[in-house]
């Protein structure tokens, strides 16, 4: 299957290998997938404002990828290259003194933006404080951060349709904050696609009818507003079904990844090293893996973990090592590159996902390509659809069952080595091959049915 001719562009606030986890992957298997489906010379656009260096840095570690960095376009790195778009924005204007300002500068060290800074407010980009921009004839203001991304959206869809003025553009919304001021953009030759890359249920992360945060209440007022919402799971899209009313709209399509080569035997690799594989943050819990470890350790002695992956929480983990004396056997590994990664796996006994809720997991469906078995908390959303018969799923929360099923498994050859060959099998669902069908299906059906927003204009 191919894609409908269309200009293809997949929109995110920003995509930092460092700081974004599976959604630094995911975003640009997007672009891949799309250059695969057919689609010519699709953009990653991002609107963070890192600096020209920053961005550059990013694009040569998204690489590994196969991202190509001519295909990577950020609104500041493109104002400043030329700002005759922004200067012809806006209308005369000034900040707001009340608020205060971010200053943004061109290349040549002149000011170009001021940007108002929000502080400690999640809904920061519903502001209306102006945006300002120091144009030649004077400053001129935009409308918030809405105004401005959508200012930049329409100077590269019209750089799209220069030979077409009625050329079909789909944009794919990777961002929940940039999805929701998008909601009244476009005209009748736009779609407007959007992505979930994280569980929408509020702690304990586990009851489908929960009170909403207002993030995710606010973006879900607007849910059949999009041409299509893609799916991580299909667990996730019966709940929102469920909820918030099914949609013809609605697809589940995971986020792919790369198979590689056939992994190596479960009886080649150490029995008694266990990996974990992602952020050092709050939701991946890895307090609760050590935790469990402890008690792994003291039934098999000679069992150690690596823990790989960098966050906020390392030096609070650290601490907790220490505290449970498991300085000699857990060790803290930082950041690790996907060729490194690979290694990693194919030594491995187990890896551990204690995360209190997902996505999708990608860090579990690439273990499961190198046919290392998962133990995981069966927590919403994710684990249950990609492990299958990769590994076991524990109630979450339960730091002793997480316990006992690492250590039956550390003890039990055999029953590793089935749930290894079991890996491999469950992990070819998420070959791009096989999701990009669903992909194409999707984006050919937005493309199909005439765009919501300007058919309810």
């Amino acid at each position: 299957m191919t894609l409908p001719d269309a200009a293809y562009l997949v929109l995110a606030s920003r995509v930092a290998p460092a700081l974004d986890g599976g959604f630094a992957v995911a975003v640009p298997w997007r672009v891949r997938q799309l250059v695969d489906a057919g689609a010519r010379h699709p953009l990653l656009l991002t609107l963070d404002a890192g600096g020209v260096a920053t961005h550059a840095q990013w694009r040569d570690e998204l690489a590994v990828h196969g991202m190509d960095a001519a295909a990577w376009r950020n609104l500041f790195d493109d104002a400043q290259a030329d700002p005759a778009w922004l200067f012809a924005a806006g209308v005369p204007g000034a900040a707001d003194p009340a608020v205060e300002y971010r200053e943004v500068r061109d290349a040549a060290g002149r000011p170009l933006v001021d940007l108002p800074v929000i502080p400690n407010n999640p809904a920061w980009h519903l502001t209306t404080a102006p945006v300002v921009v120091h144009a030649p004839s004077g400053d001129r203001v935009l409308a918030g951060f809405g105004g401005l991304y959508r200012v930049w959206l329409d100077h590269v869809v019209a750089q799209q349709r220069q030979d077409d003025p009625e050329r079909l553009v789909v944009v794919i919304c990777e961002a929940r904050q940039v999805g929701e001021l998008l909601v009244g953009w476009g005209d009748a030759h736009t779609r407007l696609v959007h992505t979930v890359h994280n569980s929408h249920l509020p702690a304990p992360h586990d009851d489908p009818d929960a009170s909403l945060a207002p993030p995710w209440a606010r973006w879900l007022e607007h849910v059949h507003d999009y041409d299509a919402v893609l799916w991580p799971t299909r667990a996730q899209r019966d709940d929102v079904a469920a909820r918030f009313g099914a949609d013809e709209g609605f697809f589940v399509v995971p986020n792919p990844i790369a198979l590689g080569a056939e992994p190596v035997p479960a009886a080649s690799r150490s029995a008694v090293r266990v990996v974990m594989v992602g952020r050092l943050a709050a939701q991946k819990r890895v307090d609760l893996a050590l935790e469990a470890f402890a008690r792994v350790q003291a039934a098999v002695p000679e069992a150690t973990l690596d823990v790989y992956g960098d966050g906020p929480l390392r030096d609070e983990l650290q601490e907790r090592i220490d505290a449970l004396g498991l300085s000699d056997v857990v060790t803290l590994r930082g950041r690790i590159t996907p060729t490194e990664r690979d290694a990693v796996y194919d030594d491995a006994a187990l890896m551990l996902s204690t995360a209190a809720f997902e996505g999708q997991g990608l860090s579990i469906a690439e273990a499961l390509a190198r046919g290392l078995p998962v133990v995981a908390f069966d927590a919403k959303y994710g684990p249950r659809e990609v492990i299958g018969d990769g590994g076991v799923l524990v109630q979450p929360g339960d730091v002793s069952g997480f316990a006992d099923a690492v250590v039956a498994l550390l003890r039990d050859d055999q029953r590793r080595g089935e749930l290894s060959r079991a890996a491999r099998d469950a992990a070819r669902r998420f070959d791009p091959a096989s999701i990009r069908p669903v992909l194409v299906e999707a984006l050919a059906a937005a493309v199909r049915a005439p765009s919501r927003r300007a058919s309810r204009d």
